[in-house]
């Protein structure tokens, strides 16, 4: 189908015509070279000539119908309309002088130039985003050709055979269903990680040491004052056990976490006496790390709606827990923001333990360190002793 011109495009065309004509013009009048002036032949050569019978013609000499053949037609610039208009000649009828003709010739390629912009533009905006789908838009559309071109035609409107069609019977009615929530729960992808092999992933000798000093000093601290709780301490954890915990859980347990797996692998209740642990809970070895794991996504498997904030749910597949009190309460790592919270079998999920922030499980280790050795408190958490064992009081305010 050919495409309608624009208005716009005709008269870009136009005015690309008359400039090309006029600088084309110009280009012409200023290469068409003025004859070279003849020198006229002296009296006495040409009484010669006249006496010379029968005249012998000079070769190279033009005769004066030749001059008049071959005389340089005048420039448009010379016509007197021209003069007028753009003046340069001094006297009407005066050719226009080399500056005056200079400048025209300038603007006349500069016009021609932006004229050309113009038209390389409109080309180009047209093909680029023309929305012309080869259809035309007038008439009625076949549908053989609108299939071709991949556009979809609603179907004919199939009207009543009667007027009795638009009054139809009265509905019947019809129990209503129990409304639909608006945003249905999506499965939690933290719980279904991808299985991968396990990987032993080289810990940082900073983050060991650092650790292992906080740790002496809790030994230190349980040895004298409470070495029940002392004995209740996991054995050494082993770097190829925190990696399959990690390639079951897709979760990367934080450098300060392994660090100290690989010193005290959890805790666990020896002689009736309490396992160790923060903040009234005891500490979990690698095994029940990811056997609780696995029990918090089976109760807890999805996840509120897409925008939902993992860190307000009550449980979250990234989570690592790492400390329980035995009545469905947990501490938790987050594996991404790396700081400790707390998630209770109410429901409930705060990054505030005790009240306070704690930025990693090494301000944990620190924190009980201090409170331990100066007996201070860790939030609303107070550590004390009973019966050569480790208790932890809900501090009461003075």
């Amino acid at each position: 189908m050919r495409r309608l011109i624009t208005s716009r495009g005709l008269w870009l065309a136009l005015a690309a015509t008359v400039l090309a004509a006029t600088v084309a013009v110009i280009v012409r009048s200023r290469r068409r070279s003025t004859p070279r002036p003849v020198a006229q032949p002296s009296a006495a050569a040409s009484e010669a000539s006249v006496a010379q019978w029968p005249p012998v013609p000079i070769l190279g000499t033009p005769t004066a119908e030749d001059l008049e053949r071959y005389a340089a037609e005048p420039s448009i610039f010379d016509r007197p309309a021209v003069q007028m208009i753009f003046g340069g000649g001094g006297r009407k009828g005066e050719p226009l002088d080399e500056a005056t003709r200079r400048r025209l010739t300038r603007w006349g390629a500069a016009g021609l130039a932006l004229c050309l912009l113009a038209l390389g533009s409109q080309a180009l905006e047209s093909a680029a985003f023309s929305k012309d789908s080869g259809l035309e838009t007038s008439g009625e559309i076949s549908y053989e050709s609108c299939f071709a071109a991949g556009c979809r035609v609603a179907e004919p409107l199939q009207l009543p055979a009667s007027d009795d069609a638009y009054y139809p019977e009265p509905a019947q009615e019809v129990e209503a269903e129990e409304p639909v929530p608006a945003t249905q729960p999506s499965l939690d992808a933290d719980c279904r990680p991808v299985i991968r092999n396990p990987r032993v992933r080289t810990l940082d000798a900073k983050t060991t040491r650092a650790v292992n000093r906080q740790w002496r000093r809790i030994e230190a601290w349980l040895k004298v004052h409470a070495p029940r709780s002392y004995r209740t301490l996991g054995k050494p954890g082993k770097a190829a056990s925190i990696a399959a915990a990690e390639a079951e859980t897709g979760l990367r347990f934080p450098g300060d976490l392994r660090a100290s797996l690989l010193r005290h692998d959890g805790a666990a209740v020896v002689d009736d006496t309490w396992a160790f642990g923060f903040l009234g809970n005891e500490n979990l070895s690698l095994q029940r790390i990811r056997e609780t794991w696995r029990s918090l996504c089976e109760i807890d498997g999805e996840e509120e709606g897409e925008m939902a904030d993992p860190r307000s749910e009550w449980w979250d597949g990234r989570m690592l827990p790492f400390g329980a009190d035995g009545m469905g309460d947990h501490l938790v790592i987050d594996s991404v923001q790396r700081d400790v919270g707390e998630t209770d079998h109410e429901g409930n999920m705060s990054f505030t333990p005790g009240g306070v922030r704690i930025r990693s499980y090494y301000a944990l280790l620190k924190a009980t360190a201090d409170a331990l050795e100066n007996g201070g408190s860790i939030g609303y958490w107070k550590p004390r002793t009973v019966a050569d064992e480790l208790d932890w009081d809900v501090r009461t305010r003075d």
